[in-house]
């Protein structure tokens, strides 16, 4: 099966990753290895691992 990609995708400087929002794990943990994000009245938890692979959970 071979994915489609939309068409900005694969102008310069209009692809989807060019307009979405970028944050930084290391600042949205403040230099440690965890943070908690809230949508809509949920709260998960962020974690860097020690392999530095980023973990999820609510």
């Amino acid at each position: 099966m071979t994915a489609t990609r939309p068409a900005d995708f694969t102008r310069p400087g209009t692809s989807i990753l060019s307009r979405m929002p970028q944050h930084d794990a290391t600042q949205l943990t403040q230099g440690g290895n965890q943070a908690l994000i809230v949508l809509d009245e949920q709260v998960y938890q962020l974690r860097i691992t020690r392999a530095g692979k980023l973990i999820l959970t609510k």
